[in-house]
């Protein structure tokens, strides 16, 4: 029987019962990797949807079926060395260019895996990447789908959600508590968001792609930016089941990457906390990542604890020059939540963290391509009160 467990405490649950433990921390899989092998080269000539993605690695993903359609082609994004960006005497950086996904981002590697197991209506809160991807692949299954926004989210994000049909709410209220919410009511509707463990089991498939292509060595870092920490759970439950697996010479270091404006989980690692505190937060340029109350910060915490990594908080700055830098000297568009990931790696090359010896892949989380000023339609969206979104939901299924 599959089982959901949780990283810190040990406490097991039948899959699908529930999203997080008693102990309040978030449930993964509980998948060990044991008897894993790396997958024969699949050869033919051209991509094989379903086989040349994150389907590769089907025996350690909790889906009943290789679906097809748009959730067939999540993954098998590029890797490749960048001389160009390399700090001198630093190390040889690695771009995982996430953004070649189908809707642009590494969330489609979560959604693909959650919409192979559900069987129904789906949602999730998010005002961005997150949201675009679960409205595109819902569209492509003629499912429904329960988009919840923050009210301050700008028409041009709405616009590119809206494309795809989904039921759209913007609501008004307390954003930060929308992610509660979702799971202490009862909506008819399966959400996908963040940390949801069908979500940590797809994303974890970056980082078996990045080890697969070094091996049979390892890459020494993977450095990654940071919000809600789900990603980060990801990268570090897929590193402790290729080790369980044997097929790791070493286990890389995990490195994550804040705003320094929004750095919760970085300033809990400057403490040297085992506890990640809500920070007030300001404005930042760096939109996806800008989230004050991580809801796996722990585990995000915990991975760089446990792998000998770090948290780097990156000023405005720099972020900005490091998405500059990414465009004009890698030919590479993405985010400024994206670039604070090479950002850091400039940052710990200059503290002596890396050398010329190491090999570190940063992972560019989302493509710069999708922010245009376009309008959203009035019609496209509904206006509604935080304290309505249960009846909301539930209309669109009842």
């Amino acid at each position: 029987m599959e089982r959901l467990v949780c990283y810190d405490c040990g406490e097991t649950y039948p899959a699908g019962e529930a999203a997080r433990c008693a102990c309040g921390e978030p449930l993964w899989f509980d998948t060990h990797g044991t008897g894993f092998s790396w997958p024969e080269a699949s050869g033919g000539g051209g991509v094989r949807l379903g086989r040349d993605s994150l389907w590769r690695y089907e025996p350690v993903l909790p889906a009943a079926t290789v679906p097809s359609g748009l959730a067939a082609a999540a993954g098998g994004t590029p890797l490749f060395r960048a001389p160009s960006i390399e700090p001198a005497d630093g190390p040889r950086v690695h771009l995982k260019v996430e953004g070649t996904n189908p809707t642009g981002s590494f969330k489609d590697r979560g959604t693909a895996v959650g919409m192979a197991r559900i069987d129904g209506p789906v949602g999730t809160v998010s005002h961005g990447n997150m949201a675009l991807s679960v409205a595109a692949h819902a569209a492509a299954l003629d499912r429904e789908a329960a988009i919840l926004v923050a009210e301050d989210t700008p028409d041009s994000r709405l616009a590119m959600i809206a494309q795809h049909d989904p039921h759209l709410f913007r609501v008004r209220g307390e954003y930060g508590r929308l992610y509660e919410d979702t799971l202490d009511h009862d909506l008819g509707v399966a959400f996908l968001n963040s940390d949801a463990p069908l979500r940590v089991a797809g994303q974890k498939t970056v980082a078996y792609e990045i080890c697969e292509a070094f091996a049979p060595d390892a890459p020494d870092a993977i450095v990654l930016p940071v919000s809600s920490g789900g990603q980060a759970s990801g990268v570090w439950k897929a590193l402790r089941e290729l080790d369980a697996a044997g097929v790791l010479p070493s286990i890389p270091r995990i490195y994550l990457a804040q705003a320094a404006r929004c750095d919760p989980i970085a300033r809990a690692f400057r403490r040297g906390d085992s506890r990640v505190e809500p920070v007030a937060g300001e404005p930042t340029a760096a939109v996806s990542i800008n989230n004050a109350d991580p809801p796996s910060g722990n585990r995000a915490l915990a991975a760089v604890r446990a792998t000998d990594g770090g948290v780097v908080s990156v000023s405005e700055e720099s972020m900005l020059a490091e998405t500059d830098r990414l465009a004009a000297d890698a030919g590479v568009s993405v985010e400024p939540s994206c670039a604070v990931a090479t950002a850091a790696v400039r940052e710990l090359a200059a503290a002596g963290e890396f050398g010329p010896d190491d090999d570190v892949a940063a992972i560019l989380t989302g493509s710069g391509y999708k922010y245009g000023a376009t309008e959203v339609e009035g019609s496209s969206v509904r206006e509604v009160d935080r304290a309505d979104v249960p009846d909301a939901v539930r209309d669109i299924v009842s």
